[in-house]
């Protein structure tokens, strides 16, 4: 759901990407300014499942107000690859953040996880070496910078920044 309580590891994720310019804290803004982060702030629990990867999709052509269309498809498969990653390779929970940047046209995507994990994933352990471990390379060729964020709640946020369609 949308980040919306004080204190919750949600908000402060949300809240580290937005610039009020005032430099308060991102819980002590109006509820004016909570709305605004709301209409531009998406957070959302996934199953530690394969099929998060296709509900990871849809949710976010829906953020981004693009069903059908090729303009979208740079976040939607950078958001494939974090969301594949951390199935694949980490623990639950699996949580997806998509914000969409008020200037330059951007959107930041998040990926948080419950960190590596020892096992690999039925997906990956299926297949031979040379099938997979594409995932980085593809994000680092379509975002214009990512990285990971360690948690203070133990999680990890696999991140990236990336222009977004011209409809936002």
């Amino acid at each position: 759901m949308y980040a919306t309580a004080p204190g919750s590891p949600r908000l402060e994720l949300a809240g580290t990407l937005r610039h009020t310019g005032t430099g308060h804290h991102p819980t002590a803004t109006a509820s004016a300014e909570s709305a605004r982060l709301q209409a531009v702030t998406l957070t959302r629990d996934l199953e530690h499942a394969p099929r998060s990867v296709g509900r990871a999709r849809h949710l976010t052509r829906e953020f981004l107000g693009l069903s059908d269309t090729d303009a979208a498809e740079g976040v939607v498969l950078v958001v494939s690859e974090l969301v594949t990653n951390a199935i694949e390779h980490a623990l639950p929970p699996v949580m997806l953040h998509l914000h969409r940047e008020t200037a330059g046209n951007r959107v930041w995507v998040g990926v948080s996880d419950g960190g590596p994990t020892s096992d690999e994933g039925a997906w990956t352990s299926s297949c031979t070496d040379d099938e997979h471990g594409r995932g980085l390379s593809i994000v680092d060729t379509l975002a214009d910078t990512h990285g990971t964020r360690p948690c203070p709640n133990g999680t990890v946020t696999h991140w990236a920044r990336l222009h977004a369609p011209p409809s936002l």
